[in-house]
């Protein structure tokens, strides 16, 4: 009998666990992703302009544009590497590169399957009603959404004590690890939904560790 793979959810987030880790190296990666954060900001305000011209585009269309799609899921892909080494995870000392791209031997990883159809009548309300449930959860787990997308929140928190832990025992507590990851997933899962990118309602639910559940390799 043939193993049956789950299909590959419509948002997938892993993320390897980098080990050693440095000691102290937390306590500077905010000044060193300053040049990530500075381009991030270009690249947020694109994104909302870009996503701007989606909404007309599925409206009339029923398609989000291949090129614009490529280019957002880019940028969530940009924020999501930067935000695993710096205070959203600290899951790496590994430096982000500067790219749009999959950079699949990067430890932290997004995928967003591209949708051949969108519909007409959720694009007029999932960003806003629909999703309203969850941006109170996100206000709780991240702080809000910024240009630097992690900064604060629950996340924050339990990031710094991760990077305590480092700094006294040399080792990221793994419950701490999945824990971390599994509420940034929900955070990625709701912007992927918000900006437009798929019409799978993001689950209430804490998909906990690095690897994507259903995620065929």
């Amino acid at each position: 009998m043939e193993t049956q793979h789950a299909p590959q959810p419509p948002v997938s987030v892993t993320a390897d666990l980098d080990t050693p880790l440095s000691r102290w190296l937390w306590l500077v990666k905010w000044i060193l992703v300053i040049p990530h954060w500075i381009v991030l900001i270009f690249l947020w305000v694109a994104f909302f302009v870009v996503t701007v011209i989606a909404f007309f585009a599925i409206l009339f269309t029923e398609r989000y544009p291949r090129a614009l799609f490529d280019f957002n899921l880019g940028v969530l892909r940009w924020s999501w590497r930067v935000s695993y080494y710096a205070y959203g995870a600290l899951g790496t000392d590994r430096y982000p590169p500067f790219s749009l791209g999959r950079e699949p031997g990067y430890p932290a990883r997004l995928d967003i399957v591209y949708p051949d159809r969108l519909s007409r009548s959720l694009v007029l309300v999932k960003w806003w009603l629909l999703a309203i449930p969850h941006y109170l959860i996100l206000a709780f787990l991240a702080g809000g959404m910024r240009a630097n997308w992690w900064g604060g929140g629950l996340i924050a928190l339990l990031t710094v004590i991760a990077g305590f832990a480092l700094t006294f025992t040399e080792r990221y507590p793994r419950d701490l690890f999945v824990l971390i990851v599994g509420l940034n997933r929900w955070v990625l899962r709701v912007a992927a939904y918000a900006s437009l990118m798929t019409d799978a309602y993001p689950p209430f639910r804490l998909d906990q560790g690095g690897e994507e559940t259903g995620v065929v390799h």
